[in-house]
């Protein structure tokens, strides 16, 4: 992962709602949730949870799917593995004999 990604990831994530949503679908699991469920579940404003989902899923951090007259939330998996990789790459990198070190750029 780059780091101009992962730093837009991680801009995305310092909003406390777009966290909580965000929490909310990994939570979920791989089913998701229906935009519906979602925003009973953390008493949003329906045109404020649309604001931050958009911006959660321009990121990549989320996919939305049509499911009928259902609009289903997943949280992206594969992209919460690549940020959490990126943040621990160099973990421990300037501590002399640290093996377990990756370039992360």
């Amino acid at each position: 992962m780059k780091l101009d990604d992962a730093a837009a990831h991680l801009e995305a994530l310092g909003n406390p709602t777009r966290l909580k949503i965000y929490r909310t679908l990994v939570r979920a699991g791989e089913p998701g949730m229906p935009v519906g469920k979602l925003q009973d579940r953390l008493k949003i404003a329906a045109s404020t949870l649309s604001h931050h989902i958009k911006t959660l899923v321009s990121v990549g951090l989320i996919t939305q799917v049509r499911e009928s007259t259902t609009l289903v939330c997943h949280a992206n998996y594969g992209t919460m593995r690549e940020l959490v990789d990126f943040l621990v790459a160099e973990c421990c990198a300037d501590q002399a004999g640290c093996k377990e070190t990756k370039s992360a750029a």
